[in-house]
């Protein structure tokens, strides 16, 4: 199955999305935003990016790996101007 591309943003805003609903995460009312993923060459699984320095993450970092890993399973990066957020100021 081909993966489906996304850019920064929105791979981004899936893994925040995600990792709120783990459940000790969401029973400790903890709120934790995922930083930007970062480019990589291809790896072995066929993964071209990753995330890392979750701040606030401590204590739930097994669970935001398996989020992370499972949404790079799922996902390339796509830096082509349609993933793009349109600029406000037209330049």
């Amino acid at each position: 199955m081909a993966k489906r591309e996304r850019g920064r943003r929105a791979l981004q805003d899936e893994v925040s999305r995600r990792v709120q609903q783990i459940d000790e995460i969401g029973e400790d009312g903890a709120r934790i935003r995922a930083p930007m993923p970062e480019p990589h060459a291809r790896d072995a699984r066929g993964r071209n990016w990753d995330m890392k320095g979750f701040g606030k993450g401590t204590g739930y970092e097994a669970g935001i790996r398996a989020v992370v890993d499972k949404v790079r399973d799922e996902f390339d990066l796509s830096d082509s101007v349609e993933n793009r957020a349109p600029n406000p100021f037209g330049d």
